[in-house]
């Protein structure tokens, strides 16, 4: 006897195409929040390490500032932070100078070449200055973009307290309690960085870093 053969009805064809491509959809779905979720980690990562890097410079800046006869070790007008540090990559007793500042949602560092002048240094500080509000096409390619931020401020420590650099309370030398004075453009006792750190897929809130004088831990070097 013939055993009959049967196949498939294109109602059961059909029926099978549309699972499947509802499998392929569903998989592919999965595949695209796994690769979205990997983005958000990496750029929340690297966002982490560029910040990282800043503060780390940041703080490495100020401990390597240099208080020089008639030399401002630095000074914070509200919008551009300028210091004088030592050199870090030249075995003379050279200098350079820092600037930080916050221009178009960027913070921005910048750094002169090694200064052994004092003519140089002059030169180097006010052009510090200039960078930080209308800089040149040769001072941006000397800049170095640290991270986005919304705003930021500055507080030095005198006296015992707090305060606004820009102050009168801030910017007086601190003579109680046997301090003595404090010569203009003297590094303080401390230094508060507060950051705005905008909404976005990485790092967000406000961040605050205390940076303290190594001459007072006797850890300078």
């Amino acid at each position: 006897m013939r055993r009959s053969t049967r196949g498939f009805t294109l109602v059961e064809l059909l029926v099978a195409i549309a699972v499947m491509a509802l499998m392929a959809l569903l998989s592919w779905r999965g595949i695209e929040g796994m690769s979205r979720a990997q983005n958000q980690l990496q750029t929340r990562a690297d966002d982490n390490l560029s910040l990282q890097v800043g503060l780390a410079q940041w703080r490495t800046d100020l401990d390597a500032l240099v208080s020089l006869a008639g030399t401002p070790a630095l000074d914070w007008d509200g919008r551009v932070l300028r210091l004088t540090r030592r050199h870090p990559l030249t075995e003379s007793a050279s200098i350079q100078v820092v600037a930080w500042t916050l221009r178009a949602g960027q913070w921005l560092r910048w750094q002169s070449n090694p200064i052994s002048q004092r003519g140089e240094w002059t030169s180097a500080w006010r052009r510090a200055q200039t960078w930080g509000q209308t800089p040149s096409a040769e001072d941006r390619g000397l800049e170095v973009a640290v991270r986005e931020l919304s705003q930021w401020q500055i507080f030095f420590h005198r006296g015992g307290a707090w305060s606004n650099p820009l102050s009168s309370e801030g910017a007086k030398p601190a003579t109680e309690g046997g301090a003595g004075n404090t010569p203009s453009g003297s590094a303080p006792d401390g230094i508060r960085l507060v950051l705005d750190l905008p909404a976005g897929p990485g790092l967000s809130g406000k961040l605050t870093l205390d940076w303290v004088n190594p001459v007072l831990t006797g850890e300078a070097p």
